[in-house]
C-alpha cells in the first residue's frame, strides 16, 4: 500500500507505504527460512507464479521455492497477471478456500456454516488495483493445524517527507542511523533533496548509414566503423530546494498453529458449554450430552428461537401446533417441543452434536473478529 501527498521532488512531499509479503512452511524447513529468507525473498522480490521447466519439472503456482525445483513452503495468495485486459489479480489459495468450506460475497469470503461470518476480505485501491488480503487469525490458525504449518510474514514499512529546512522542524535533532528494535531494523536517512535527484545526464544515439530509405526491404550487413553513426551529449540537472527525511523499517515475524484444527480436520472443541439438566440446576458438559442414548432434556427461553431466526440462514418449520424444527446453515435441523410453562424443549443430543459456534448460543455468532 502506498499513499501520496505532493511532488517527490518538491518541498511538501509525503509518502506512507506498507508492505508485507507471507507464505506458509514446515517445521523441518524453519531454521533455514530464518537464516535465509526476508523481505527481498518473501516480499517484493517473490513473484508467485507457476513455471514450467525445459526438463518437463512443473511447479505449480501454491509452491515457494527456495532454488529452482527446490519447494519448501505453501503460497496462501496468489497473483494473477492479465495483460491482455490490464492488471493483475490476487487469489486467495482455493485449497484454504474450500478447506475452510468458504463462499466469495463481493468483496468477502464467508463461512455459511457459522452464520455467514466474513472469514477473509480484500480490500482495492481508487483505480481498482488490490491492496490487501486480510484473513481472520482464528480460521487461518485452524488451516495451519491441519497442515502443520506456519506463516512467516516479511514487513517493509516507509515515510518520506521533504522539508525545507531541518532547523526549526521535529527533525532538527535528528541524525541517520541504523539500529535493531520492536523485533526489526530500523534506517533513517537524511539527505538533500537535490543530492537525491540532481546530477549529470548522459545520452548516446546511434545509426546505421547504409540502409537505402527508397528500398522496401532493405536488408543490412554485418555493422563496421563505416557504416555506422553516432552522437553523445551530457548535461546536469539540479536545483532542488529542501531536505528528504526518509525512515525504513523492516521485519519478519511467525505465525503459529496451536495444534488444533475443529473446522478442517475436525478436532473435538475443548471448549463447549455446560447445560442445566436438573430442576436443581445441575450441569453437564456437552461433551457428556454427546450420546443418543443419554436421554436428557433441556430447556430454554421461546426467545430463543427468535435469536436464532434473526440470523441469516435460519428458518423455522412447525409439525403441528406444539412441535417445530429449527433449520441452521451447520446443516442440522434441531426438533423442540414447547411445553406448559412457554419453554422450549430439546433432546440433550440434538443440542450437543451441533456444531460448537451453535452450541454457545447467538450472542457467540460472529465473534471471531482478530484480523
Amino acid at each position: 500500500m502506498n499513499e501520496e501527498k505532493g511532488d517527490v521532488k518538491n518541498i511538501g512531499y509525503i509518502s506512507e507505504c506498507f508492505g508485507c509479503g507471507s507464505a506458509a512452511f514446515p517445521p523441518e524447513h524453519r531454521e533455514l527460512v530464518e537464516k535465509r529468507l526476508s523481505w527481498s525473498e518473501i516480499g517484493i522480490g517473490h513473484s508467485v507464479a507457476p513455471y514450467a521447466y525445459e526438463d518437463g519439472y512443473y511447479a505449480s503456482i501454491d509452491q515457494f521455492q527456495y532454488n529452482d525445483k527446490e519447494p519448501i513452503g505453501v503460497n496462501l495468495v496468489f497473483e494473477h497477471p492479465q495483460p491482455v485486459v490490464g492488471g493483475k489479480q490476487w487469489i486467495l489459495n482455493p485449497d484454504l478456500v474450500v478447506a475452510l468450506r468458504l463462499i466469495k460475497e463481493g468483496t468477502n469470503w464467508v463461512r455459511p456454516e457459522e452464520n455467514f461470518v466474513v472469514v477473509a476480505r480484500e480490500s482495492f485501491d481508487e483505480k481498482g488495483k488490490h491492496r490487501l488480503i486480510e484473513i481472520k487469525r482464528e480460521f487461518l490458525l485452524d488451516y495451519l493445524a491441519a497442515r502443520n504449518l506456519s506463516v512467516r510474514l516479511s514487513y517493509y514499512r516507509q515515510r518520506v517527507e521533504n522539508v525545507p529546512l531541518l532547523e526549526g522542524s521535529e527533525y532538527a535533532h535528528l541524525k541517520e542511523h541504523q539500529e535493531e528494535r520492536d523485533g526489526g531494523r530500523f534506517n533513517l536517512l537524511i539527505r538533500g533533496i537535490n543530492d537525491v535527484f540532481g546530477g549529470t545526464w548522459a545520452m548516446f544515439r546511434a545509426w546505421r548509414t547504409d540502409v537505402d530509405e527508397d528500398e522496401d526491404a532493405p536488408v543490412m550487413g554485418p555493422e563496421n566503423d563505416h557504416n555506422t553513426g553516432h552522437e553523445s551529449s551530457k548535461g546536469h540537472h539540479g536545483g532542488y530546494e529542501g531536505f528528504r527525511v526518509e525512515g525504513e523499517f523492516w521485519r519478519d515475524e511467525w505465525i503459529e498453529h496451536q495444534s488444533q484444527s475443529m473446522r478442517v480436520r475436525g478436532d473435538a472443541d475443548t471448549n463447549l458449554p455446560q447445560f442445566i439438566v436438573e430442576t436443581d440446576g445441575k450441569r453437564m458438559a456437552s461433551s457428556e450430552l454427546d450420546n443418543e442414548d443419554i436421554g436428557r432434556w433441556l430447556w430454554f427461553r421461546s426467545s430463543v428461537v427468535t435469536e436464532l431466526l434473526s440470523n441469516r440462514g435460519f428458518t423455522l418449520e412447525w409439525y403441528t401446533a406444539e412441535t417445530g424444527g429449527i433449520h441452521s446453515t451447520s446443516g442440522y435441523r434441531t426438533h423442540f417441543g414447547l411445553n406448559s410453562s412457554d419453554k422450549i424443549t430439546v433432546y440433550a443430543y440434538d443440542v450437543a452434536r451441533l456444531a460448537s459456534w451453535e452450541q454457545k448460543g447467538p450472542r457467540k455468532f460472529g465473534q471471531c473478529d482478530k484480523w
